[in-house]
């Protein structure tokens, strides 16, 4: 599996902190544990925690757009491990390590859109990965298999991207709810242990964004475009 190990993440793990056996990283039972050892420098540690997590960032954040290649996703993948490494000392656990994870990786994920969009503005063209309704276990697309064919992918790829126009239109706060709760998967109460709310509120405020999110996606879905059924 590709783990995020470039250069630049190597030289931030230097550290001068004994390293760990393979079978005393494979005892440390709990997350707690595993950050202690990786807050220690320990990168025998770092490369369990790239391991256990990876593909759950990585099928969120390609989950967030249409528009993200595979490529782009690893990218993506990159800064975020990277932060990690630079920020973990800032992680309280008020929450799972997992859900401060998706919030570091969404707003990369941000980031990202922002700058690729800024770099294709003035031009024409418009990019529409063809793998976007692909699973990563899936072979490549084959015309005569059984996988959806092209026309069903772009319309797979331009259903994802209206949706994400139609997030970004609701602002931060409604965007972070959604996607915590639909692409990371979260349940109420990781959800309101990383914003600090109550469940209840969690749940009425998903409830009311979800209300926003409809009526801008009414405005934006073209009339011959199915809604996304959780819409």
């Amino acid at each position: 599996m590709l783990r995020p190990r470039g250069v630049v993440i190597d030289q931030e793990l230097s550290s001068t902190a004994a390293p760990l056996s393979a079978a005393d990283v494979s005892a440390l039972a709990s997350e707690a544990q595993i950050i202690a050892e990786c807050r220690a420098g320990n990168t025998a540690v770092w490369d369990a925690l790239f391991d256990k997590y990876y593909a759950t960032v990585a099928r969120f954040v390609f989950q967030l757009s249409g528009d993200f290649s595979h490529e782009d996703t690893e990218e993506i993948c990159q800064e975020t491990f990277l932060s990690v490494v630079r920020n973990l000392p800032s992680f309280q656990g008020r929450s799972s390590f997992q859900t401060w994870l998706l919030r570091i990786a969404a707003n990369k994920a941000m980031d990202y859109r922002e700058k690729t969009r800024a770099a294709k503005r003035g031009g024409n063209a418009v990019h529409i990965s063809i793998d976007a309704g692909r699973a990563d276990n899936e072979p490549p697309i084959d015309p005569p298999s059984g996988n959806p064919g092209p026309d069903a992918l772009l319309q797979i790829a331009e259903t994802s991207r209206l949706v994400r126009e139609s997030l970004d239109r609701l602002g931060e706060p409604c965007r972070e709810i959604i996607e915590l709760r639909y692409y990371g998967e979260l349940s109420y109460d990781e959800i309101a242990a990383e914003l600090r709310l109550n469940p209840k509120t969690v749940s009425s405020r998903l409830s009311k964004c979800l209300d926003r999110l409809l009526v801008i996606v009414k405005e934006i879905f073209p009339p011959d475009n199915r809604l996304p059924s959780n819409l």
